[in-house]
């Protein structure tokens, strides 16, 4: 089986949703997202990716060129722990660094492995929003911004 990254696409958008839906954790407590929401994340506000594997899209991740914010970034359940959230996440982080971007944030549910996810990642926590989660600030260093210049 073999995955491969690519950008996200409007005819992705039905599995992207389908795997934010599907998560364990940091579950999208309204479902007032739709799909023109996917459609201005990937084409006019940011970018998005996809892991595919076997034709069949199994993560993809939503980075916020205009805020910083990382908008999504999701893997089916059943593909955790293959490396794929840290492939999109790092893919994700390199073009947002390549838009000229100092600092992204991000918000996330308090214990979970997404917290940790971001934590191994370098990310540092920035405090609490109103309603509860955890609010986390990436900046650019030195050595990120060499590599985006490339």
């Amino acid at each position: 089986m073999n995955a491969r990254l690519r950008e996200a696409r409007r005819d992705d958008i039905e599995a992207m949703h389908r795997i934010r839906l599907s998560v364990r954790e940091n579950r999208l407590i309204s479902t007032a997202i739709n799909e023109e929401d996917y459609v201005a994340a990937i084409e006019e506000t940011g970018r998005g990716w996809v892991v595919e594997l076997d034709a069949r899209i199994v993560g993809f991740a939503i980075g916020n060129a205009r805020t910083g914010s990382i908008w999504a970034l999701f893997v089916d359940p059943n593909h955790e722990k293959r490396g794929y959230g840290r492939k999109l996440h790092d893919t994700m982080i390199g073009w947002l660094w390549s838009q000229g971007l100092d600092r992204l944030w991000l918000t996330t549910e308090p214990r979970t492995r997404a917290q940790r996810f971001y934590e191994v990642a370098g990310w540092a926590y920035a405090g609490s929003t109103d309603g509860g989660e955890h609010r986390y600030e990436l900046r650019r260093s030195a050595a990120d911004a060499t590599a985006a210049q490339r």
